[in-house]
């Protein structure tokens, strides 16, 4: 009977334990939509919130890198009926100014980081980039001072960067500095070789990563394509993070999301990043083994 007992305490544990997890979840999934919803001008008719299947229900997070030097297609990207993470670059002439822009009509705000590129121009890095060849005290000021720049950031990406994400030694003092501001890091996946997620486990950062670049080619029936790979890839898996960018293919990109937001939105929910690392912080909590006795 004892015996009987504590299993039975320890299965309501369990219970209670999921139970309050799911909570918690709908209530950053509620606050998300309704923060989004709020920013929203009804003349721009945003798509009806669809319900949510804690358990199983497929996300779709579309971030939009390059805002905060008056780039082609921002008003277009910001008017989307649908939220979005905005990553936008520090110390810029528009930068503060889309930033605030992009919060006040419920979207996320994001740093986009400027990173050393194993090859590329200087000029396409803007300033305060990190560099493989800084000192460490020097890094951790430009990431701090870009932190400061972008009002309302909660989490950061980066910008280009194939060679300083492969650098453990350059990405442990970015993602630290993340930590102690309380910022999320969406590995944009520039390089296959990024060493993000390993030391982010090691730092103890939520880490999401980029699985699909929109206009990566900005010809029209490229970005079609891309669209028709995020549905497929809402068919076979519960996320799907993709990453878009304003500037040369900005109105492209714009007008196919436009189009394409009402097919997917029957597959997925649109979610901002932050939504899947609350998720993916609670999936970690439940695989915790719950003691019984």
């Amino acid at each position: 009977m004892l015996k009987i007992m504590r299993k039975l305490r320890g299965a309501w544990r369990k219970c209670a334990f999921i139970s309050t997890a799911l909570f918690v979840l709908w209530a950053a999934a509620v606050a998300d939509g309704a923060a989004w919803a709020a920013g929203r001008d009804e003349i721009h008719n945003p798509l009806p919130v669809q319900p949510l299947d804690l358990v199983s229900g497929r996300t779709a997070a579309v971030v939009i890198d390059d805002f905060g030097n008056n780039m082609t297609g921002t008003e277009e990207m910001l008017n989307l009926p649908i939220p979005l993470t905005v990553a936008v670059m520090p110390f810029l002439p528009s930068t503060k100014q889309d930033a605030e822009r992009a919060h006040q009509r419920g979207h996320e705000v994001i740093v986009h980081m400027p990173m050393e590129p194993i090859s590329g121009k200087a000029s396409w890095l803007g300033p305060g980039a990190i560099l493989t060849g800084l000192s460490d005290e020097e890094i951790i000021r430009r990431v701090n001072a870009a932190i400061d720049e972008v009002p309302h950031a909660v989490g950061m990406n980066n910008h280009m960067g194939s060679k300083a994400t492969a650098d453990r030694r350059v990405m442990r003092l970015v993602l630290k500095v993340c930590k102690e501001r309380g910022l999320y890091f969406l590995d944009s996946r520039t390089n296959s070789r990024s060493v993000i997620s390993e030391v982010g486990k090691e730092v103890g950062i939520p880490i999401v990563q980029n699985h699909l670049f929109l206009d990566d080619v900005y010809k029209v029936s490229h970005i079609v394509k891309q669209c028709r790979l995020l549905e497929a890839h809402l068919d076979r898996h519960n996320a799907c993070v993709t990453i878009g960018h304003v500037g040369k293919p900005g109105l492209k990109t714009a007008e196919a999301l436009r189009q394409y937001a009402p097919r997917i939105s029957k597959k997925a929910v649109f979610v901002h990043i932050s939504y899947l690392v609350k998720k993916q912080q609670l999936q970690e909590l439940d695989s915790k083994s719950i003691p019984t006795n």
